[in-house]
Formats: C-alpha cells, structure tokens, sequence
C-alpha cells in the first residue's frame, strides 16, 4: 500500500512541474488617444479631477427622480433579457466548474460479480466446473495527467469565457438601465408635445370658427377660411401622431419592466419638468476609463480565453499519459472477500504520442488565427467606446448653447405670433401672417421640447458609455 502511495505521490509532483504551452499574455495598448477630444464643441462639456468615476456611481443615485427609480428596479428584477443574461453566466460557470474538474482524478467504486460453466473438455480438472468471482475495489480510470499542459489551458479558457459572460450580464444591466431611463424620458417628452398639440389645435380652432363667423357675414375671404382649416387639420394630425408615439412609449416601457400589470399610470411622467433630472457625471481628462466598461472587459476575457486555446492546440502536439489503478479484495467465494491475501491492485500508465496527424498543426494555426481575431475585436470595441464617449461629450459641450437659442427663438416667435394676430384683428393684414407664425410658433416649441429631451438623454447615455449602471 504505501509503495502505491509513493508513486502516486510522485505522479502529482511531476504535475505540479508540467510544462505549459500558453503564449504569456500582456494587455495591448489601446489604439486609441489617451486623451479625450479637444475643441469648440468640446470646450463647455462637464470636466472634473475629483469626482468619483461612472462605474462608482450606483444607478439609484444617479437617478434621482423617485417613479423612475421604481420603474428601472422592477425592470431589473423582471426584464427577460437580463435574466437569459444571468441564466448564461450560471451555464458558464457550471462549464468552467466540468473544465477544472478535468485536473483532478475521478475515483469510481466497482463491484463484480460473475460465474460461469466450463465444459469438462476444457477443465483442467476433467470435470465439468463452475467457477464464481467476486471482486470489490477502488480505482481511478483513464485520468489523463496534464504534463503539458492541455488541461490546465482549457480550463483557462473555460474560466476566462465564464468571465466575459459575466461581463455581459453587467452590459445587458447598463442597457436595460439606461434603455428604461431614455422610453421614461421620451414618453414625458412626447407627452408634453401631444399636450403642446392639443393646445394648438385648440387655437386653431377658435380661430376657425371667428373666421367662419366673419366669412358668413361677409367680412373674411373664402381663402382665409381654407387657409385656417388647413391649420386645423394639420393639429388634428399632430395631436394623433403624438397620441400614437406616447401609446408607443407605453408600450416600449412596458415591455423593458418585463411585468405591464405593475407599471401603474401613477409612475409615469406627464411632462419633462415633472422629472427629476439625473446626477452629473463626468468622463474625466482620460480615456483610461473605458478599460473598466464592461463590454471591453468581455472582450479582453475573450482575448485571453482566445490565447489560452493556442496552450491547448500546441499540447495536443505532445505525447498524452494516462493513468489507470485499482485497489481492491477480489475471491472465488463471496465470504472469502476481506480475508487476508485477497488484496488486488492494478497499476496501468499509457503514453500516446501523434506521430503524423496533419489536423494538430491545424488546430494550432486555427487557434492562433482565432487570437488574432479577439485582439482586433478587442480593438474595435475600445475604438467604438472612444467615439461614443466623444460623441456624447461632444452634445454636452454644445447643448446648453443650442438650448438658450432656441428659447430666444421660442420667444421671439411668441410674439411675432401675438403682434400678428392683432394686426390681422385691426385689419392691416391678412389671416396668412398669421398662419406663418403660427407655424413658426409651433415647431420653434416642439424643438424646445426635443432639445430638453436630447440634453436629458445625453446625460443618461454618458453615464451608460462610462460603464455605470452596473450597482
């Protein structure tokens, strides 16, 4: 038994010194400036040294308005894909759990039981006989003991997918998260505009029916009648095009939450200024930060998963041992089991090397091809993340500036509409100046709206491209 023990023993050591084919990994340099874009429409765009970084910040206090904050958790504990998402990380974790279980013997009970008819022309004894067996033991069947390596790779590659499916159940949180703050904001939005519509069309209206008086007594023209029932119909279709978006914001909401009987009418926002704005965040003064989004983070376990193949493909190139021993009683009688001198033991190593096998060097020049094609996806990704980072910078630098223009705009065409409704009214024109600013009046405040909407948005999509949403 202990001479057993020994070469068991001995056979771990040499697994603890086995070899490894796997290239050494080093994280590669981002192809991207370590430092965000510069220039004009950069140069108001939110800067700041010491504020905690977007992937810090849990969701609830970057959100601050309370209904939305309930809407964004129940999409969280009920949205679909967000729970495929977890169910991915749970098989991932399982696979890698079968992988590293590869490492280690895999020890099996046996027990047997046989006999048997030999004729008597086949017995030594001359006699017809029937010989019985018993048998019990322990033994460890087939173990491959990874000198080289392969195992050791593939369960590297295993762990490190596990990883990036992890990683991209902390993406889908971010884009449930965010998606559930941008249909919040956009069924306020359009909200806001179907009520702007409804008050046109109320105006219009009005004026429809005063012109209509004027026209029977004789005093409005049969054009200006035409021309104010235009407007009317144009509000008739404004006020349903925006029925129907709210209709579809409802909708969109309803289908992130995953639950549409708890998204009650009380949680849902009337108008952009009944919503809390979100928290401000900053992207900092450099790019480093996109090494912590979540989607880089997956693909940069995919490279490594990616590299830890090439250790795999290469030890298939190497001789393979196994090992196959056995402990245990075996005797004739059943009784004679455990009695003293039935001891049997069985120690079975076997070395299998390829010796022409054009599929090996194959698999490596396929596995090394395979690493290639992570890096550049590694890559892109860090690229993509860069322009989108800049894109929103970009739109914060410039938002306010558009914002304070288009509320002078705003102003301006409410009372251009005002003074030419009272020329109209004392006769010095007709009703068409009328209508061209009151059509200027309409799309200068949908504008407004939308501008308010973009600049809200813009500040939920910085925080989603800088990785936060994930707390």
């Amino acid at each position: 038994m202990n001479r057993k023990l020994t070469i068991l023993n001995s056979i771990m050591v040499l697994l603890l010194a086995a070899c490894s084919f796997t290239p050494e990994y080093n994280r590669p340099e981002a192809p991207v400036s370590q430092d965000w874009p510069g220039g004009t429409a950069y140069e108001k765009a939110p800067v700041a040294l010491d504020e905690p970084l977007a992937s810090d910040i849990p969701w609830r206090d970057f959100f601050t308005d309370g209904r939305m904050q309930q809407v964004i958790e129940m999409a969280l504990e009920n949205n679909r894909d967000l729970r495929l998402a977890a169910l991915n990380v749970e098989r991932a974790r399982a696979m890698y759990g079968i992988q590293r279980a590869t490492l280690y013997p895999s020890v099996d009970a046996t027990a047997d039981a046989s006999k048997s008819r030999v004729p008597a022309d086949l017995s030594s004894s001359g006699e017809v006989t029937h010989p019985e067996q018993y048998s019990i033991g322990l033994g460890i069947f087939s173990w491959e003991i990874d000198f080289f390596g392969r195992l050791r790779s593939l369960r590297e590659q295993a762990l490190e997918t596990f990883l990036a499916t992890e990683q991209a159940r902390r993406g889908t949180q971010i884009l449930i998260v965010s998606s559930v703050a941008n249909a919040y904001l956009s069924l306020a939005a359009d909200r806001e505009n179907l009520r702007l519509s409804q008050t046109t069309y109320d105006a219009q209206k009005e004026s429809y029916d005063l012109i209509k008086r004027r026209f029977d007594v004789g005093l409005s023209s049969e054009l200006d009648l035409n021309r104010v029932k235009s407007q009317v119909a144009v509000a008739q279709r404004n006020i349903a095009r925006y029925t129907l978006r709210v209709a579809q914001d409802i909708n969109a909401l309803r289908l992130l939450v995953g639950s549409p009987d708890q998204l009650s009418k009380a949680l849902l926002p009337d108008n952009l200024a009944g919503v809390e704005p979100p928290s401000t965040v900053t992207a900092g003064v450099s790019s480093e930060v996109l090494l912590l989004r979540p989607d880089i983070l997956q693909a940069e376990n995919q490279l490594k998963a990616a590299n830890a193949n090439i250790g795999a493909a290469r030890s298939a190139l190497f001789p393979n041992i196994s090992l196959t021993t056995s402990i245990g009683t075996a005797s004739a009688e059943l009784s004679g089991l455990f009695k003293s001198g039935s001891e049997t033991w069985l120690f079975g190593p076997q070395l299998s090397m390829p010796v022409f096998d054009a599929r090996l060097w194959a698999a490596v020049d396929a596995a090394k091809a395979e690493n290639q094609i992570a890096l550049t996806n590694y890559e892109k990704a860090i690229q993509e993340a860069f322009r989108e980072v800049a894109d929103v910078l970009a739109i914060a630098g410039t938002i306010d500036d558009r914002l304070n223009a288009q509320q002078t705009y705003v102003d301006a065409a409410s009372q251009t509409y005002r003074l030419s409704d009272m020329r109209y009214n004392k006769g010095i024109d007709d009703y068409l100046s009328v209508l061209d600013a009151q059509r200027s009046l309409f799309s200068a405040q949908q504008e407004l709206v939308m501008l308010k909407l973009e600049k809200l948005s813009n500040q939920v999509r910085l925080y989603a491209v800088l990785g936060g949403g994930t707390q």
